[in-house]
């Protein structure tokens, strides 16, 4: 019996920090997963069929390689990214930056409060009931909560992503032509195939979120010797949030593609969903948006709230009260608040900015990306655990062709009849 314990501890000791560490790679993986990246993955699927699953496996790839980077540089360093960029390229550059980075995550924010009032008008709530109680929800879990509070709720908000592998499943797919989408690679150079081509990386890999993993990362007190689980951590959380979205694109594929039904929005693709696939499938699929929307709303202004802080070298934490932590907090609420106001407006549909927005990101992924590169590979930051050359030649062949694709993009956009109609 003794030696039998004796076997067992390890292993129980190594499960139980392995549990400790897991929640910044997760969350961050998944609530990119929002409001735009969900209709992103509707549009593309209902639009284009399987034709662009092929993308997913690279994207998960690229994702797992730009969140070990940001997690490697948090643990090491102990500090958030915005406060390294600060640091090493001065505060004019970090300004720059970060006012990019307001401007993108207020649009964001805005896109999720839009898929909040889309998914609950679906089970028939007004917006005007429910964006104002989530929002104050919202709220109130970050000002009131402690970080280990907050990371617990949101790893649940994690693991309710799985109701679209259901719906998924659900609208009974052509697994085969599904395996061959995933292995087969196909590119046309017409403007709207590019724009969901880029705007798919851009809200697959955000800017924000090396930002907010990071941040939360320090926030968390994550030590060098516990580089191996949040590596898992990364690991396991950027597979399933692209598994995730691959469903999404199939699950509008297998129904509305195949019966020639366009649509705008990821609540469009919930209520044609009803008809063609079930009732089941297509309430799977509005909670689904409803917990993505509600989770990224919370996330995002979180991630500008660490942003600004870290930047200005300005107090910061979840854990930590207002009076300790102002302007932190104060940052959190206005993107809350003018977020949450912008959808109660008699505005028309915000498509098009939620559309906007994730293009943006795959914009601006390139500028952080290099910036994030020259960072870890200084070894006076990092010591020995900087790039090594493998790792840093798929990093910048990744950047290459993200600069690559927004030049496309924007050629697109400017001279549509260039790539054809």
């Amino acid at each position: 019996m003794t030696m039998t314990l004796r076997k067992s501890k390890p292993w129980r000791t190594r499960l139980l920090l392995m549990l400790s560490v897991i929640g910044p790679g997760i969350i961050t993986a998944n609530v990119d997963n929002d409001a735009g990246g969900i209709t992103t993955y509707s549009v593309a699927g209902a639009h284009y069929g399987y034709s662009l699953l092929w993308m997913l496996t690279l994207v998960a790839l690229a994702l797992i390689i730009v969140q070990e980077m940001s997690a490697r540089l948090g643990i090491v360093t102990g500090k958030g990214l915005a406060d390294l960029i600060r640091e090493s390229f001065g505060v004019r550059a970090t300004a720059a930056i970060i006012a990019l980075m307001v401007v993108a995550n207020l649009a964001n924010t805005v896109s999720e409060f839009a898929g909040v009032a889309a998914s609950m008008e679906i089970f028939g709530v007004s917006k005007y009931l429910s964006v104002p109680l989530v929002a104050f929800g919202v709220w109130l879990l970050i000002v009131k909560a402690s970080y280990k509070s907050v990371e617990r709720i949101f790893l649940v908000a994690s693991a309710i992503y799985f109701s679209y592998v259901l719906s998924g499943v659900i609208a009974n797919p052509p697994w085969g032509k599904v395996l061959q989408a995933v292995v087969t690679p196909s590119f046309h150079f017409d403007a709207g195939y590019v724009t969901i081509f880029v705007t798919i990386i851009g809200t697959t890999i955000a800017p924000w979120m090396q930002f907010y993993q990071q941040a939360s990362i320090v926030d968390k007190g994550l030590k060098v010797d516990e580089l191996g689980y949040e590596r898992l951590d990364v690991i396991v959380g950027s597979v399933f949030a692209v598994i995730v979205a691959g469903f999404i694109t199939i699950a509008c594929a297998a129904t509305l593609f195949a019966a020639g039904v366009n649509i705008k929005t990821a609540e469009d693709a919930a209520l044609a969903l009803k008809p063609l696939a079930g009732e089941y499938a297509a309430s799977l699929f509005a909670l689904g948006l409803l917990n993505a929307s509600v989770f990224s709303a919370a996330i995002l202004p979180l991630s500008t709230a660490y942003v600004v802080c870290e930047a200005f070298g300005w107090e910061m934490g979840v854990s930590r009260d207002w009076k300790d932590a102002p302007v932190f907090f104060s940052v959190y609420t206005a993107l809350i608040v003018v977020g949450a106001a912008i959808i109660l407006l008699p505005i028309p549909s915000l498509i098009e900015a939620m559309l906007a927005s994730q293009t943006l990101n795959g914009v601006l992924l390139p500028v952080i990306l290099i910036t994030m590169l020259k960072l870890i590979n200084d070894p006076r930051l990092m010591g020995k655990y900087v790039n090594g050359r493998i790792f840093n030649a798929l990093a910048w062949a990744m950047i290459i062709a993200l600069i690559f694709l927004t030049v496309i993009l924007v050629a697109t956009s400017v001279f549509p009849g260039w790539f054809g109609k």
